[in-house]
């Protein structure tokens, strides 16, 4: 309860009475005459009224205290109530797949098409990565066969070039240019081979004539007539070779 006061100030638990005015009493009340009955009796009503007392209930809060907290229950259900609401992309697919409408034959529709779609891809790009491996064997064996062709025509230059050797004519410049011409075909793959002595072999000898002799114990190229060449692995010239077989 709240006491207040004449002067404005409250203090709670306290009832506040309020009097009436008392009577003047002084130098005028002693000048003036006595009073009249009737004001007698209005003065004795005043004293016999009871005093007015007034009660104030409302409760005075205190500035510094922090107000209650909430009930845990309405606090879960506020914070339940701000979180976000998760949606699982699975559980949104698997919804559309068992919904029998428009959205899930139309889903059924596309998941096909994305399916044939991707086969083609696939099969294109499989393809593609056999068209590039037969390009590149193409362009091998292109280069392969162009530059077979030049060096089989420059072998009868070289053979002109082993015969001038043979004769002791490979001398001064023209021997320069011999060598340097033959060093160039060598870094294109060119290898002559067909040396006497060297054991017969039907592959790459052609025999053009057979002998026979008690010094060897297999065919035996006994002499070499013109020499064969190979670009790489692969046969560019045969060797023509006299046989000797044994006795």
């Amino acid at each position: 309860m709240t006491e207040r006061k004449i002067d404005g100030t409250e203090s709670a638990g306290v009832e506040t009475s309020v009097s009436a005015p008392a009577e003047d009493t002084g130098d005028e009340a002693a000048r003036e005459t006595a009073p009249a009955p009737a004001e007698k009796a209005a003065k004795r009503e005043d004293e016999e009224r009871p005093a007015v007392v007034i009660r104030d209930k409302r409760k005075v809060k205190d500035p510094g205290a922090t107000p209650p907290a909430k009930a845990e229950p309405e606090a879960a259900e506020a914070e339940a109530a701000e979180a976000p609401v998760e949606v699982s992309a699975e559980k949104v697919d698997i919804e559309a797949d068992d919904s029998p409408g428009p959205l899930g034959a139309e889903l059924e529709a596309l998941r096909g098409d994305v399916d044939e779609l991707t086969r083609d891809l696939q099969r294109i790009t499989a393809e593609y990565a056999n068209y590039r491996k037969r390009v590149d064997r193409d362009r091998g064996l292109v280069t392969e066969q162009a530059v077979a062709a030049v060096l089989t025509a420059l072998l009868p230059v070289l053979d002109d070039i082993d015969r001038a050797r043979d004769h002791g004519d490979l001398v001064g410049p023209f021997g320069s240019v011999a060598e340097q011409l033959i060093n160039a075909l060598t870094k294109f793959g060119l290898t002559p081979f067909g040396e006497k002595g060297d054991a017969f072999d039907p592959t790459r000898h052609e025999a053009v004539a057979h002998q026979t002799s008690a010094d060897v114990t297999e065919p035996t190229c006994a002499e070499v007539l013109r020499r064969g060449y190979l670009l790489g692995d692969r046969l560019l010239r045969a060797a023509l070779v006299a046989v000797a077989d044994p006795e």
